[in-house]
């Protein structure tokens, strides 16, 4: 069923540049992130309370290699000080990220593109941004026990990775399910969404672990640039967006392959039953 599986999403991305694909997914993404991370973060701490946001994620930012606690400590300084007026013109670059998707999603499932698409993508994301406060609370929550562990080091910072991962793990499962049934044009089941949806989930949970871990080497990142460690930097950011965007959309395109040839076999059932 998997080698099938696989042989189907392979097929479905013939006369398709996945990488092209993914790439203006993350020139989307890069407009929105911050915005995005911002909202998020204002959203939590109007829910939570300001407070308890930096009280939850201070173990999270201690435990963070100090280049990567530096800029999402200003991140979360910033989203938890942002006025209500900033949050609305906020919206207008976050919600690009909807548009993104919708057309990368659209384009791999075969529906129609067009200015429709991209204002559908605006409006579809905006209950993927309601709920992500309520997410980001619930994974500072969880962050809080593995961050400890990790400076014990030995097993204790083994487990503390293990129970890091499938925080974030659970966390991503529920966004990646609303992605692929609300912003994406065909609606898979619900059934093979949140399997193959939570399956991806735990791909993207691995590979930010790896963006963690990236940012605690010591890399020269500006020399490729000249010695501009900034440019250096967003670079870097930009890969791994990158990265996570083309699992995203190899994790759509199985879930729609899965979909369809789930309703064909549905379709080959009732055909063949006596009349």
């Amino acid at each position: 069923m998997i080698v099938r599986l696989a042989r189907l999403v392979a097929r479905s991305f013939r006369g398709r540049d996945l990488n092209l694909h993914a790439a203006a997914v993350t020139f989307y993404g890069a407009i929105a992130v911050v915005p995005v991370a911002l909202l998020v973060i204002r959203g939590a701490g109007a829910l939570a309370g300001p407070e308890l946001v930096r009280h939850l994620a201070a173990p999270v930012l201690a435990a963070m290699p100090e280049r990567m606690a530096a800029g999402a400590g200003v991140l979360l300084g910033a989203g938890l000080a942002m006025s209500w007026w900033l949050t609305l013109v906020a919206l207008v670059p976050a919600t690009l990220y909807g548009e993104g998707l919708r057309r990368a999603l659209a384009s791999l499932s075969g529906a129609p593109g067009g200015a429709a698409a991209g204002w559908a993508g605006r409006l579809l994301v905006l209950p993927l941004l309601a709920a992500g406060p309520v997410l980001l609370v619930a994974l500072l929550a969880a962050l809080r026990g593995p961050a400890r562990r990790l400076e014990s080091g030995g097993w204790s910072a083994v487990w503390a990775v293990v129970l890091s991962f499938l925080a974030v793990w659970l966390v991503l499962s529920p966004v990646l399910v609303m992605v692929y049934r609300i912003i994406s044009p065909e609606k898979p089941g619900w059934a093979v969404t949140w399997v193959l949806g939570s399956f991806t989930a735990a791909n993207v949970s691995g590979f930010a672990h790896g963006f963690v871990l990236f940012w605690s080497l010591p890399l020269d990142l500006g020399a490729p640039f000249g010695g501009l460690a900034g440019v250096g930097a967003a670079v870097a950011v930009g890969l791994w967006l990158y990265l996570f965007h083309l699992l995203t959309l190899v994790g759509y395109a199985a879930t729609l392959q899965a979909h369809r040839a789930r309703l064909l076999r549905s379709a080959a059932r009732t055909t063949m039953l006596p009349k």
